[in-house]
């Protein structure tokens, strides 16, 4: 499976400008552009919580899609909102269990200007 194109042909992560950066051995990362379409407020510009969702459970996939070489459906994912992301926001996936069923995966979102830690997640996907 070629990941790059992949991920790069995925509609809705094309949609929202979610560019997978890296993607291999379990890892994954990823970055999106802050526009004013992705913002929840007309006065200043803040991501909108699913925006944050959607890059997280992209490079979370990513990370599993490392791993076992297909795609793999999202089962579930739990997500805490830590900061406002009022810029482009990045993410780092590390792959916790990949089993013949269902694999594990840990995400953190930061914001590109400072390092600020604006969510954190855990997905589970169907890897089987």
């Amino acid at each position: 499976m070629d990941t790059e194109a992949f991920f790069e042909d995925m509609p809705f992560a094309s949609l929202l400008g979610i560019d997978v950066t890296e993607c291999a051995d379990g890892h994954a990362e990823g970055r999106l552009e802050m526009t004013e379409e992705l913002s929840w407020n007309e006065d200043r510009l803040m991501a909108h919580g699913g925006v944050t969702f959607t890059l997280a459970d992209t490079v979370g996939g990513a990370a599993l899609v490392s791993e076992v070489d297909q795609p793999v459906p999202t089962i579930d994912m739990r997500i805490d909102y830590l900061n406002a992301g009022t810029g482009d926001l990045y993410a780092e996936a590390d792959v916790l269990r990949c089993g013949s069923d269902v694999g594990v995966v840990d995400v953190d979102v930061y914001a590109e200007d400072d390092d600020t830690l604006i969510a954190d997640a855990r997905g589970v996907y169907k890897t089987g």
